[in-house]
């Protein structure tokens, strides 16, 4: 079984982190986050498994946790300013199909910026020789703010035309003290974006990725496996109104894990020492490209091994806020 991580809330309301030791979940002394737990594997100058291994605890009630709402998500910072949460895109086989057709309209039927962007991921995404490929696309989604657990609910401003699921995957970094990207794992992730002011035209993709992102409680510490394999759902008022497979891992990309490392972390404002980076790797799987539209209060749902506890979290507006700039 993988090594993964969880941050809770105990009964008492005080915040600890658990490691799933074969099949059970135990405490680990003296840590009260992940981020804690990864300086000190890079003071001791040792994994961050083996970190967590030499701090085992007490036993933890997983599923108690879980339905008493207790988890956390895997990672976050104690300044949130000091957490990216960014992304690439068209980066797995078959993920230009959907925006393709988002787009091909805007394009007056050639071919298009997106089908472009993909089609090089295909030629140049994995260079055998280990060289660095062709960068991928980019985008940011905001800061540590904008990340929320599993459970919580995926707020969608009261401007937003859209709010829908992207499952994905996300890589979790720390930067050490020297300035190198440390990757921490990988979490199970629901990557939100506003697709129709993304159809409206592609140079909105900014302005649909600002948005939040929901992770899941676990942190798969070591490699992602080349082939993952997930559910995505959407339930409303307890039914079931769209449910698809989706697959990730390098397997089913078109693009290499280190690929889309080497071309987030080569600019050095990425490399501050302390600073924590949620980078997600895209998807080929939307419930927006097979027509669905989303309501409040529908339940996005996101599942795939190794991981073992499903992502889900609740679709809810809320006021966009006063944007008016008052001269001091």
């Amino acid at each position: 079984m993988a090594f993964r991580l969880v941050q809770f809330r105990d009964s008492a309301g005080e915040r600890g982190v658990a490691a799933f030791l074969e099949e059970s979940l135990v405490r680990l002394n003296g840590i009260a986050s992940t981020y804690e737990l990864a300086l000190a594997a890079i003071r001791e100058n040792v994994s961050l498994e083996a970190a967590a291994r030499a701090r085992v605890g007490e036993g933890v009630d997983l599923a108690a946790a879980e339905v008493e709402g207790r988890l956390l998500a895997p990672i976050d910072h104690p300044d949130a300013a000091h957490c990216y949460v960014t992304g690439t895109g068209l980066t797995h086989l078959g993920s230009a199909e959907g925006r393709d057709q988002m787009h091909k309209a805007a394009a007056g039927g050639t071919l298009t910026d997106s089908m472009r962007m993909f089609n090089m991921g295909l030629e140049g995404g994995k260079p055998a020789d280990g060289i660095p490929g062709v960068q991928p696309e980019w985008f940011y989604k905001g800061d540590g703010s904008s990340l929320v657990g599993p459970g919580e609910p995926l707020p969608s401003p009261d401007f937003a035309l859209d709010g829908s699921e992207e499952p994905e995957i996300a890589g979790i970094y720390i930067i050490d003290d020297a300035g190198r990207p440390r990757r921490l794992g990988f979490a199970l992730g629901n990557e939100f974006s506003d697709h129709i002011t993304e159809r409206g035209n592609y140079l909105w993709l900014a302005h649909s990725k600002l948005r939040h992102a929901s992770l899941g409680a676990e942190l798969l510490v070591g490699e992602l496996p080349a082939d993952v394999r997930g559910t995505s759902k959407i339930v409303r008022n307890g039914e079931t109104i769209w449910e698809k497979p989706f697959l990730s891992g390098e397997a089913n990309m078109s693009h290499a894990i280190s690929n889309l490392e080497h071309h987030h972390f080569k600019y050095g404002l990425f490399r501050r020492p302390g600073d924590l980076h949620v980078h997600f790797f895209g998807t080929a799987t939307l419930s927006f490209a097979d027509g669905v539209r989303t309501e409040e209060g529908d339940v996005f749902e996101v599942s795939a091994a190794p991981f073992t506890l499903p992502l889900r979290n609740p679709l809810a507006t809320v006021p966009g806020g006063d944007a008016r700039v008052i001269p001091l």
